[in-house]
């Protein structure tokens, strides 16, 4: 299967007029999800303000306070993208639209988040890109998402894979500014596209969080897709199981599930992986429940791959409750090995820490202490703001052509 890029970004979209004054405006596909970028635009946009213009908005599956935000819908059907998979599908519309977006009324900065956001940069200016992470299906995930392909959806993805790279490398050399949440994803920019960036993690409402008790329970908040490995987590839980004998303590998995076949394959497979053990399998858990599993819970697990940043280590010790991460990613960058909690590098080092903190009750409220002043010091939303300020200032000032 052959495709033009050329046939691909040509388009006559119409334009996109912005109806007031707002000085910062958002660009992100979608919000239907609830997660760590999904937590910073919310929070970007109370702060200044800010319009979001998106593609996709679901009101009862992200945070409910996007409900207070200006949003407005954007985008236009692309003709045959409803015959492609789901996914292909997803990606042809988001790339045909944002690429093609001219917004005509005045602006200061557009501040754009997950890719293709980005790509609004070919039709306008001053563009600040907060990078959560280059699109991993088409980077560093790129071969392990391809394993479980059939031969024809392998086709159709290389060949969008190799549409992406070549607009990502024309349009984000153009891009005035670039910031991103950590050292890890920093690296994957400039490895991918050449570009340096500006490291500003995100902050964290720490004063939400708290420590209410120990209900004998391991805790794993996160998307349910293959690259959060929840599968390491139960693993690792059976292990930890094998060697307690008591049926004491019991894991919970929570997260935002989405339609993707994909996810849906992976959420059947953890259901079998979880069979016989005291695993319980929770999806699109609202924010206060959220916070209630956090705050009652014996520890925090976190086995992301490659993790960019990952909120989930944050929000853990801002509950006052030790974290076992894998030593893997953003987590390097924010959790203390052995003060704060600890960086694990196999599924039975991960039961082995589990096993200790079960027996040790004195040892594991420490590390939640440490955890939590850690965070208060280090993870403010006004020390976010305030860099965030400096380099939204420098981006306004770019008047690139």
């Amino acid at each position: 299967m052959q495709w033009n890029p050329t046939d691909f970004i040509r388009g006559n979209i119409s334009e996109i007029i912005i109806d007031d004054n707002m000085k910062l405006i958002i660009l992100q596909p979608y919000l239907n999800i609830k997660g760590g970028a999904e937590r910073v635009i919310l929070e970007i946009a109370r702060h200044y303000n800010a319009k979001i213009l998106t593609m996709e908005y679901n009101k009862n599956t992200t945070y409910s306070e996007f409900s207070e935000c200006d949003i407005q819908l954007i985008g236009k059907k692309v003709p045959l993208s409803e015959l492609l998979p789901y996914r292909a599908s997803q990606g042809l519309r988001y790339g045909y639209n944002f690429y093609n977006f001219k917004i005509k009324e005045e602006y200061d900065v557009l501040n754009s988040h997950i890719s293709p956001s980005e790509w609004i940069r070919h039709k306008n200016t001053n563009v600040l890109w907060y990078c959560h992470t280059p699109p991993r299906e088409v980077y560093d995930l790129y071969s392990t998402r391809m394993k479980n392909r059939t031969q024809k959806e392998k086709i159709l993805y290389s060949s969008m894979a190799h549409i992406y790279r070549l607009i990502a490398k024309r349009t984000v050399k153009k891009i005035e500014n670039i910031a991103t949440n950590s050292k890890n994803t920093s690296t994957r920019i400039e490895k991918y596209f050449s570009r340096s960036s500006t490291i500003i993690p995100p902050g964290i409402e720490y004063s939400n969080y708290e420590n209410k008790s120990d209900e004998h329970f391991f805790f794993y908040p996160s998307r349910f897709i293959i690259n959060k490995q929840q599968d390491y987590v139960i693993r690792a839980f059976k292990v930890f199981c094998s060697k307690r004998k008591d049926n004491k303590y019991s894991l919970i998995l929570a997260g935002t599930l989405s339609n993707d076949p994909e996810h849906l394959k992976y959420m059947e497979y953890l259901k079998t992986l979880s069979s016989g053990l005291r695993v319980k399998i929770l999806t699109n858990v609202d924010e206060e429940r959220l916070r209630n599993l956090y705050s009652t819970a014996s520890a925090v697990l976190f086995a992301a791959k490659n993790e960019d940043y990952g909120l989930v280590p944050l929000e853990a010790m801002a509950s006052s409750k030790p974290i076992i991460a894998l030593n893997d990613g953003g987590p390097t960058e924010t959790v203390i090995d052995g003060k704060t909690g600890y960086l694990i590098n196999s599924e039975l080092e991960m039961a082995e820490k589990m096993f200790i903190l079960s027996k040790n009750p004195t040892l594991s409220e420490a590390l939640g202490k440490a955890g939590r002043k850690h965070i208060i010091k280090n993870y403010s939303w006004k020390s976010f703001f305030k860099k965030l300020d400096i380099l939204l200032e420098k981006t306004k000032n770019s008047n690139t052509a």
